[in-house]
């Protein structure tokens, strides 16, 4: 079966920072499939090479600096965000997502399958709660991903 990798991307203590974090805290009172691993990946960035080495799959959550409304939920595939591609950073953080794929590209170790669900932040300050306007879309961001996993289980369950 394919090893699927469902990564929380970003800073706990900074808000809406860490939504991917809040998301993966809800989807670890879940159960999942055996080849379906949760993985809070906080800010360690290419610290984590070794999660983007082992998933076929990569299903990850972030906040992601877009000119647009708070609370904008947006769904990119692999070819959308590799830095080859896109010139541009759409994770605040230093060293993130798109220079760690395209290290394990690089490499050729990076998952098949890349699902990135990026959510627009309100809010930075310090701090653990988000932002009333992202604890809103909440829910909205669980879902996105569950049914991103599902579908993958599903399509993947024979491979």
């Amino acid at each position: 079966m394919k090893k699927i990798i469902v990564m929380g991307v970003g800073n706990y203590i900074l808000s809406d920072e860490g939504v991917g974090i809040h998301v993966i805290r809800e989807l670890e009172k879940m159960q999942w499939p055996e080849n379906v691993e949760i993985y809070d990946c906080g800010t360690t960035g290419i610290l984590s090479f070794h999660k983007f080495v082992e998933a076929d799959i990569l299903i990850a959550i972030d906040a992601i600096a877009l000119k647009e409304e708070p609370g904008t939920i947006r769904v990119y595939n692999k070819d959308d965000i590799m830095l080859s591609k896109v010139p541009m950073k759409i994770s605040p953080h230093q060293i993130g997502f798109q220079e760690t794929l395209f290290q394990a590209e690089l490499h050729s170790h990076a998952p098949e399958v890349v699902t990135l669900i990026g959510v627009v932040p309100e809010s930075y300050a310090a701090g653990t709660e988000l932002s009333e306007c992202i604890a809103e879309v909440l829910p909205e961001i669980v879902k996105i991903t569950v049914e991103y996993i599902n579908k993958y289980v599903e399509e993947y369950k024979n491979s």
